[in-house]
């Protein structure tokens, strides 16, 4: 389904009916990586997800895809769908993003699920990487990010055990435009340090990880969790960057109960 926004439009998925729950989906994927963790809450939930600006279905936005721009997106979806609060949660970059809905949009946050991301910011190093990576993507294509990040987004056991997994992963960022995953990376560069956002956070607040997880180690994970006042923590075990594909029914489980006890 499409939903008219300002400056654009974004591609979106409205399963369930319930609780509301909107996923953003991490980088350099699309909506279509939440689509097994809908089937399973939709029965009780009413899961929406939708295509950042670039990715999926969704036409490429103008110049660098910040944080803000996808929370935003995401705050005026839920106006268009009539819905006041969500949940909102995110995978890596969506956990960005979903950090960034808290701050510019409190009144219609209701909970909060931060899946494999982190709070801080950026080193001068990374953003310097992910220029040089921006920079060779839209030399040589969509290719270059698949040689970049695909080692890393997804844990060992998955990359030993899940050919498929790994196979469809690459298809997905394969046929993502080069110039949506360079807007991203500029995007992600230069986002905020949302460290000193946690402690501030009023909502209840699941935080979740792969065991494997070679971006974001699970101690990173366990110390955002601790600064989120009552936070839950959940680690996954056998699971890497994209914990609900690489463990969908763990990952499931630990959302519904979650949810459940809202």
């Amino acid at each position: 389904m499409k939903a008219s926004l300002d400056q654009g439009s974004v591609e979106y998925d409205d399963r369930g009916r319930g609780e509301a729950l909107l996923l953003l989906h991490a980088f350099p994927l699309d909506r279509s990586m939440w689509d097994a963790l809908a089937s399973a809450l939709a029965p009780r939930f009413r899961v929406i997800a939708f295509d950042a600006r670039g990715f999926g279905a969704s036409p490429l936005g103008q110049g660098p895809l910040s944080m803000e721009r996808i929370a935003d997106d995401a705050a005026e979806l839920l106006e268009v769908l009539g819905i006041a609060q969500a949940v909102v949660g995110g995978c890596s970059m969506g956990g960005y993003a979903a950090l960034a809905f808290a701050r510019r949009h409190p009144d219609r946050l209701r909970a909060l699920y931060l899946q494999d991301t982190r709070a801080a910011a950026d080193s001068d190093e990374a953003r310097r990487g992910r220029a040089a990576l921006a920079e060779r993507v839209l030399r040589e294509g969509s290719a270059a990010a698949v040689d970049a990040f695909l080692p890393k987004l997804l844990g060992e056991t998955t990359q030993r055990e899940q050919p498929g997994l790994v196979a469809a992963l690459t298809a997905r960022i394969l046929a993502t435009s080069p110039q949506a995953i360079a807007n991203a990376l500029h995007g992600l560069a230069a986002r905020a340090d949302s460290r000193e956002t946690l402690p501030k956070l009023l909502v209840p607040a699941l935080v979740l990880a792969g065991s494997e997880d070679a971006i974001v180690p699970s101690a990173e994970a366990e110390a955002m969790a601790q600064a989120i006042p009552g936070a839950r923590l959940e680690i996954v075990p056998r699971a890497g960057h994209l914990a609900n594909l690489e463990q969908p029914e763990a990952v499931a489980a630990a959302l519904s109960g979650f949810l459940t006890g809202l």
